[in-house]
């Protein structure tokens, strides 16, 4: 049961971390209508996020591996919850709004950059190998639950209440979320990190400047790198690309069918990538094994979609095969994503930032 509180908590928090990344997104239309940002500066504010998202991975990491997961979850969502809320007020009360939303921006990228390596921490010190794959895959759906309340639910908001009310109701929630973290699952512990324990060799190995070069000269470790890499470079690529395909090749086409049916289906399909790979492995396969399958659906059979769509002329084909690739591509949440976690479980935080950051690049 605790397991369960647990699995859904962390669910709702990654859910809450896209609601906050996307408001600015959806609002940056109606923010540049108002204060009379070119298409220069509002690309500047939006793309502030991924620099400060990329230099935050390593460092949170290496803390959770060091003091727990946990803590640097609650504390940073705590604070780019804040900062979401008091987006607004920051935006109507600085002279120069353009500088103050890039600020804000590149602040949400630091303070959001630790979530994922402190989940990759917190998973491969809690819970068992043969559970991983669940987890994770069922975490990393909040990612795609996160974008479609926010696109649906946002963009109610925005009409009608304005594009404030977006900022401080994802920003409200989410520090709503990190204190129910606190006082019902940590049970009102403070989330305290002292020097000395950040010094300390606490639960986790000590690793050595040494020791990080012989790690990162490892085959599989390099290997893990790059696959993050590649799958992070497939996820960006749609991200950015879809919208303007479907508009440049089916114009009459309704923008909420391939902006929310790709999403529904990435849910199940990640949960179902989860459910299988731990089956696998409960029924005695190789871990490395079945993680590797993962990854080759993720990765091998969602390109075979990818390359149909380039030659489908169809509007519901197109669909199809996007809905295809999306569903596919959520199956590294038990590849990759969890291999690390197996290969290297005393830094497997850090050793995820290292992953992230080159995916974050691509951003």
């Amino acid at each position: 049961p605790v397991a369960r509180v647990w699995t859904v908590v962390l669910l709702l928090g990654t859910c809450l971390l896209y609601c906050a990344r996307v408001a600015m997104p959806i609002c940056a239309v109606s923010m540049a209508e108002q204060f009379n940002w070119s298409k220069r500066e509002s690309g500047m504010v939006l793309g502030s996020f991924f620099w400060g998202y990329c230099f935050t991975q390593v460092f949170g990491g290496y803390v959770s591996d060091r003091v727990g997961g946990e803590k640097v979850l609650l504390l940073s969502a705590a604070a780019w919850g804040s900062m979401t809320a008091f987006t607004p007020i920051l935006a109507h009360f600085c002279s120069q709004p353009i500088l103050s939303m890039t600020l804000a921006r590149f602040l949400m990228g630091l303070l959001q950059g630790v979530h994922y390596p402190s989940l990759a921490s917190l998973c491969s010190q809690k819970v068992v190998e043969s559970e991983r794959g669940f987890l994770m895959s069922t975490v990393g759906s909040g990612s795609y639950l996160g974008t479609l309340v926010i696109g649906g639910a946002g963009s109610l908001m925005l009409d009608l209440y304005g594009w404030e009310s977006v900022f401080y109701v994802s920003g409200l929630l989410s520090v709503l979320w990190a204190y129910c973290m606190w006082k019902y699952l940590l049970k009102g512990e403070g989330p305290i990190i002292t020097l000395e324990s950040l010094g300390s060799s606490g639960p986790q190995s000590k690793l050595s400047k040494r020791h990080w070069l012989r790690l990162l000269k490892q085959p599989a470790v390099c290997a893990v790198i790059i696959t993050h890499l590649c799958t992070a470079s497939t996820f960006f690529t749609l991200l950015s690309w879809l919208p303007t395909f479907f508009k440049d090749t089916f114009p009459d086409a309704k923008g909420w069918v391939f902006n929310v049916i790709p999403w529904l289906v990435a849910i199940p399909s990640s949960l179902f990538s989860g459910c299988l790979s731990d089956h696998l492995i409960s029924q005695g396969f190789d871990t490395a094994s079945v993680r590797k399958l993962m990854q080759f659906f993720s990765m091998g059979v969602s390109s075979v979609f990818t390359l149909l769509l380039c030659g489908t002329t169809t509007f519901p084909w197109a669909v199809a095969f996007v809905s295809a690739t999306m569903g596919l591509t959520t199956f590294s949440h038990s590849g990759v994503s969890v291999n690390v976690q197996d290969l290297a479980p005393s830094c497997a935080g850090a050793l995820f930032g290292v992953m992230n950051t080159c995916g974050a690049f691509l951003g």
